[in-house]
């Protein structure tokens, strides 16, 4: 996708993100939900670009356009997930009930000794893959992000745990592809989102609900570099409590070979964005970019 995402700046304040810390963790997650009513109405109403850009994106996937009823529930989903990430972060995965759908799929990937890459996207919550930790695996799980564009988020992981705050790794530069081929060299797990294209990213145009897109290679490309297999990832947010992470099987033997055409790490990327077409669909009200990705007028 297109740059345009960094243009957007943090919606919020330390200090509210503090109060609702504060409440979520003091008067628990059922008085924390109730608050994140009048925040959704206050956002669905301020902020007139996210809201177009995302009654553009359900008209793309469903078909037909949205109510302000089904705009309202596509920014409760997203501030649930925020809310939910306090207690992701600290750890308090007996709040949820999680289901997990393909974890033979990242055990047998795992069990050829190269790491994985776990390629997801701002749909639903990345911060679900910590659950996996419940299943006494003792994953060792870096996450490749570009934290500039967000302190506020940053700030928050810093505060509530900071040792998760240290398994990020910033994006850009030799220095984070030395962090992720010494995590995948000890057999571990390098999370990375496929979506958003940064200042260095290579991007190239795929069709995306049947208009084109600009996706970032750098995901992929990083696979071949390291020649780590790749798994895809969906933390699906399903309401109330309920989150449901799927793990898909990506690769083939052309993504680990060091031979093969850019036009094929192009075809991989398409691929990934057929797939996260598929799943917008089955899961719309998880799509969590606020911005028109296709910069269309209409």
């Amino acid at each position: 996708m297109s740059l345009a995402w960094r243009q957007q700046s943090e919606r919020g304040s330390h200090t509210g993100i503090r109060v609702m810390v504060w409440v979520a963790q003091v008067l628990g997650r059922p008085v924390a939900r109730l608050l994140l009513y009048p925040i959704c109405v206050y956002f669905l109403l301020g902020s007139w670009p996210s809201r177009r850009a995302i009654a553009q994106f359900r008209k793309l996937a469903l078909g037909r356009p949205a109510g302000w009823g089904e705009l309202f529930r596509h920014y409760h989903a997203f501030a649930s997930t925020i809310l939910d990430r306090v207690y992701f972060l600290r750890g308090q995965f007996d709040l949820f009930d999680i289901r997990f759908h393909g974890l033979d799929v990242l055990d047998r990937e795992l069990a050829k000794g190269r790491g994985c890459v776990l390629l997801g996207a701002h749909l639903g919550s990345f911060e679900a893959v910590r659950a996996m930790g419940l299943l006494g695996r003792q994953l060792d799980i870096r996450i490749l992000m570009d934290e500039q564009n967000a302190p506020l988020i940053r700030g928050l992981t810093q505060a509530l745990n900071p040792a998760m705050a240290d398994t990020v790794i910033q994006s850009g530069g030799v220095q984070a592809l030395l962090q992720v081929k010494e995590c995948l060299e000890r057999g571990g797990i390098v999370g990375a989102m496929g979506d958003r294209v940064t200042p260095q990213d290579h991007a190239v145009a795929c069709t995306f609900f049947g208009h084109e897109a600009q996706f970032p290679t750098g995901a992929i490309r990083l696979a071949r570099v390291v020649q780590a297999p790749v798994v895809l990832f969906f933390g699906l947010y399903r309401g109330g409590n309920r989150y449901e992470v799927r793990l898909e099987s990506f690769d083939d033997d052309a993504l680990l070979s060091h031979n093969r055409r850019d036009a094929d790490v192009t075809r991989d990327v398409q691929r990934y964005a057929g797939r996260l077409e598929e799943i917008c669909r089955l899961a719309p009200d998880n799509w969590f970019n606020f911005y028109d990705v296709w910069h269309r007028s209409n």
